[in-house]
């Protein structure tokens, strides 16, 4: 749902003269230094890039589902880097949040995501709780006025800089599986609380990705998100449904600016005396990218108006989120077959570097094979319906 066209389209615009005139320019440096500066993270949050999807009572946008993955869309077109800086807060870091939680915790903690003052994460995958997320074995265990967090966290994007933390974790010991968690907003400075040094990894230089550590970390009961113990894994699915239309709108976007690259290469690069666009195995392997492009863009849209008229996009947000970031691996590989060996040397592109980037985005948020089971089980319970 777009409440206002005109003004979204003038937002559109300037995220857009942002990308081409900020981000692209520095995406070498937040390459080399491993970090988005200081000044472009103040400069996104002037510009409320960190507040998008929280209500505008609390600081934020209040941007609906269509309204936000049409400027992902945007922000996406480079490096994955400058929008996980402020998509953690857009999205996965303080949906649990504007979802499930009291007003009291509303009014305490979105202002500062909104803002930017904080940076959130959420934290649920354990080094055994991955895609059976349901084997979460990090307890929190009630004790007097508080509950006692112990267990430990792993591949958690910003945990390195994280001030919030969306924590599932189990509150019943004897009940297993979805039934026992629940869901805790951690601060940073709550002793016990630790993390690990950003991992080294294939891609997404900048943007730091680690582990989270819980030793007697305790908690005020206020800190239960909702109040209400056993409601963890429902709060984590909500936030995940919303997510996985987010992140399709994120895959879809860097496939875009691959495809920009690699149309521009082929117009520009000729062999045989003409332009390499003209040959016809080039020309398939760009008619390819944009199609895919397109059906994904349309599927990503379609989904987030159903979600905004209420309706349940469980089956479809799934679909999203595999078909988007699979497409985005493809366009990637036919990038850089479309630069040659250009595509392979870090001098000559970026594409190499968009290639390694956009590995990651069929692994996590549900790897491609989990969305193919739940699309599979979605469908046969809406058949059986």
């Amino acid at each position: 749902m777009i409440r206002d066209a005109e003004k979204l389209a003038e937002f559109v615009d300037e995220v857009r003269t942002w990308v081409r005139t900020v981000a692209h320019p520095n995406e070498d440096r937040v390459a080399a230094e491993n970090v988005v500066p200081d000044e472009i993270v103040a400069d996104m949050a002037e510009r409320g890039y960190f507040g998008w999807s929280i209500p505008e009572e609390f600081g934020g946008l209040g941007l609906t589902t269509e309204e936000l993955v049409t400027l992902a869309l945007e922000l996406s077109q480079c490096s994955v880097a400058f929008r996980a800086r402020v998509g953690t807060n857009t999205g996965i870091g303080s949906e649990a949040l504007v979802a499930d939680a009291t007003e009291d915790q509303k009014r305490r903690f979105l202002p500062e995501l909104a803002s930017g003052r904080a940076t959130g994460c959420f934290a649920l995958t354990e080094p055994d709780a991955g895609s059976e997320a349901t084997a979460v074995a990090t307890s929190a265990r009630w004790d007097g006025d508080d509950y006692v967090l112990n267990g430990s966290k792993c591949y958690i994007t910003n945990a390195p800089i994280a001030d919030l933390f969306t924590v599932i974790a189990r509150t019943d010991p004897d009940i297993p599986g979805a039934r026992g968690l629940s869901a805790f907003i951690v601060e940073r400075d709550t002793p016990g609380l630790t993390t690990s040094e950003p991992y080294r990894m294939m891609g997404q230089a900048g943007s730091p990705v680690g582990e989270v550590h819980f030793e007697d970390c305790r908690l005020p009961a206020a800190n239960l998100i909702g109040g209400h113990e056993g409601e963890g894994f429902r709060t984590a699915m909500r936030v995940l449904n919303k997510q996985r239309i987010h992140l399709a709108a994120l895959c879809t976007g860097p496939a875009i600016r691959m495809f920009d690259l690699a149309f521009d290469h082929a117009e520009t690069r000729k062999q045989f005396g003409q332009p390499i666009v003209d040959f016809q195995l080039v020309a398939a392997l760009l008619a390819d990218c944009q199609t895919e492009i397109h059906a994904a863009r349309a599927l990503v849209m379609e989904t987030a108006r159903a979600r905004d008229e209420g309706k349940d996009i469980a089956l479809q947000a799934s679909i999203c989120k595999y078909f988007a970031s699979e497409m985005c691996g493809r366009v990637a590989d036919r990038a850089v077959q479309v630069f040659g060996g250009a595509g392979y040397v870090a001098d000559h592109s970026p594409i190499e570097r968009y290639y390694r980037d956009v590995r990651l985005f069929r692994l996590y948020e549900g790897t491609s094979q989990i969305h193919q089971l739940n699309i599979t089980r979605q469908t046969r319970k809406g058949r059986a319906a």
